[in-house]
């Protein structure tokens, strides 16, 4: 493991995906492949990466498509990490056993090590989001991975509306939080709501960066995906993956609908010029803040 000062550099990989698991694999071994070779050392894909975003229907077939996490997937990235002495952050869809299925991130060294994984802690329930049908609550917590680079943290998707979980993330002693994602615009919302739903999508993450003082890294899928002429509006995922700084400051940001590899060198040294004239953790009150652990306050 690098010493906790030391720069890192983070690769994130925007792409399209289908429903070719194999093909998807092999798209994204090669962007990562292209990360490592423009310098980056720890590399996160998109969420649910292997497919097409299978939650916009609820259909238990589907179910099929998850693995054991370590498991096949796992060992395949597994190599390619090694190969190119990259960590990896890999979003897929986790069996845990019949009938228990989690949104996994598994967090892969860049010696091929399997470090751990973080499982989706906040599951949505939307049109075209129905994530309850298919995974069950993370129930790991929020831990931090010690790569040979950085140490690490993940929120996956619907996490990243959340203040909590980065908090806790940022308090463990993430150096950069990822956060792999799959949004987009609703058809029949993008006109009226599109252009305030991204602003917002990117607020409250670089929000987060801010408020810890921490980079945050986050990586989108792009294309549309779904069949409006059997009755699937589907969605149009966004992209715009980005890198921020611990000012919230962007420091590289993809487009709205290409593929592209984002590599972004991060420096330590920020965080600490960050937190010493923001200091935020310090001035925290953490004796007054246990009624946030209720579920409302009023009656």
């Amino acid at each position: 493991m690098a010493a906790m000062g030391e720069k890192f550099v983070v690769g994130l990989i925007q792409m399209r995906s289908t429903k070719d698991a194999a093909e998807n694999l092999t798209r994204a071994s090669e962007r990562i492949r292209e990360a490592a070779r423009r310098g980056a050392q720890i590399v996160c894909t998109h969420e649910l990466f292997c497919g097409e975003y299978f939650c916009r229907t609820e259909d238990a077939a589907l179910f099929d498509l998850a693995e054991a996490i370590p498991g096949p997937l796992t060992e395949a990235l597994s190599k390619v990490a090694r190969e190119n002495e990259v960590a990896i952050v890999a979003s897929l869809f986790e069996r845990r056993a019949a009938g228990i299925y989690h949104n996994t991130c598994a967090v892969i060294d860049a010696d091929g090590s399997f470090l751990g994984k973080y499982r989706k802690m906040h599951i949505p329930d939307d049109p075209l989001y129905y994530e309850k049908f298919y995974f069950a609550p993370g129930d790991l917590g929020f831990p931090n991975f010690d790569t040979r680079y950085a140490r690490i943290a993940v929120q996956i998707c619907w996490d990243q509306w959340y203040p909590e979980g980065s908090r806790a993330v940022a308090l463990g002693g993430a150096q950069v939080i990822f956060y792999p994602t799959s949004i987009g615009w609703h058809p029949k919302e993008k006109a009226e709501s599109g252009r305030a739903q991204l602003d917002a999508w990117k607020t409250i993450q670089r929000g987060h960066a801010i408020a810890n003082g921490v980079y945050v890294a986050v990586v989108n899928r792009v294309g549309f995906e779904g069949d409006p002429a059997h009755g699937d509006p589907g969605i149009e995922f966004w992209g715009n993956s980005f890198v921020a700084d611990p000012f919230g400051q962007v420091m590289a940001e993809a487009s709205t609908d290409a593929e592209q590899v984002l590599v972004v060198e991060c420096d330590p040294a920020k965080s600490e010029d960050t937190r010493r004239n923001w200091p935020f953790f310090r001035d925290r009150r953490v004796d007054a803040y246990e009624p946030i652990l209720n579920r409302w306050l009023g009656k």
